[in-house]
């Protein structure tokens, strides 16, 4: 049996030398052969020279490095798409994904019950409070106005069988977001739940805004409640406006003609242009992402390698 161990890297110089020390400790126990594919993610630093060196002393190391920056869901595409192995699993360089579950996720997979074994944060000890709870806010939104399956505190470092991999290659879609695509496909899943674990060495790529970013895409791109949001506000400002009116029409009839405030006026304006430019917002979002998808662009674009037969854009 081959395991494929998929490792996105974004300016990880400082802890990838741990995490191939740890990951080779643990397939050290076990008697599985492995191959480690790193995708450098058009790193700064050099975690590029660092992986060549790695590729030179080990044989099963793969290293795939993008022309450019292109995020870390397409890394983890262009891994599962380089990926040979029958258990193929993602997992990230800052040892926050513990290698030593690889084991208990093997043998689980090994049982044959299931297809996937995944993991979950059940504390967030270390994270900043505000960033915790609107995490837990996203995962009850997403999973309430979207078909997509998505655990709380669940995190990308999981195990699959490689037809599970293929079907997620198959999935062709520019806008990814990986935690959507493995809970809308299915499959038998095992949670596997972890205490959180602090990063080995280096500083985190996630900001608070780029969570937020994250947390939109996932939204638009397995729901389509907010577009549903949008006519609702429609249908509901067309009645209050039929109810006014008829309210002034009735008062123009037995009142005569009332003095009208500039301030009521102005602040109605106001109201009804801030929500017409809000719906706008939410329909552009989608007409993006449809702009994006027409293009057909590749996901990924691999400038170097060690590997054979690696498809190098897709």
């Amino acid at each position: 049996m081959l395991v494929s161990l998929i490792v996105p890297c974004f300016n990880e110089q400082e802890v990838l030398p741990l995490f191939y020390h740890e990951v080779s400790a643990v397939f050290a126990g076990m008697e599985y052969e492995y191959e480690l594919i790193f995708v450098n993610d058009g790193s700064r630093d050099g975690t590029l020279d660092i992986l060549k060196k790695l590729a030179k002393e080990d044989s099963r190391v793969v290293y795939l490095s993008f022309s450019r920056n292109f995020g870390k869901e397409a890394a983890m595409y262009a891994g599962f798409c380089n990926a040979h192995g029958d258990y193929v699993a993602v997992i990230d360089a800052d040892l926050q994904d513990p290698p030593a579950l690889l084991p208990k996720m093997l043998n689980i997979l090994e049982s044959g019950e299931y297809d996937s074994v995944a993991t979950r944060r059940v504390s967030r000890e270390g994270e900043p409070p505000i960033r915790s709870f609107f995490a837990r806010q996203f995962y009850r939104l997403i999973n309430r106005i979207s078909d997509a399956d998505i655990v709380d505190g669940a995190r990308d470092f999981r195990l699959m069988k490689k037809e599970m991999v293929d079907v997620i290659v198959s999935m062709g879609e520019a806008n990814r977001f990986s935690k959507g695509i493995f809970g809308w496909i299915g499959f038998r899943t095992c949670w596997l739940p972890y205490e959180n674990v602090e990063r080995a060495a280096g500083e985190t790529k996630w900001s608070f805004w780029k969570l937020f970013q994250y947390a939109v895409d996932g939204i638009i791109n397995f729901s389509q409640f907010p577009l549903s949001v949008a006519s609702w506000f429609g249908m509901f400002m067309t009645f209050l406006s039929f109810f006014f009116l008829v309210l002034i029409v009735v008062r123009r009839l037995i009142f005569g003609d009332p003095v009208a405030g500039w301030a009521s006026t102005v602040c109605i304006i106001l109201f009804c242009s801030s929500l017409q430019l809000f719906c706008l917002g939410i329909m552009g979002q989608y007409i993006a992402k449809t702009y994006v998808e027409a293009k057909q662009r590749p996901h990924f674009i691999i400038a170097e390698t060690n590997g054979s037969d690696v498809i190098k854009v897709k």
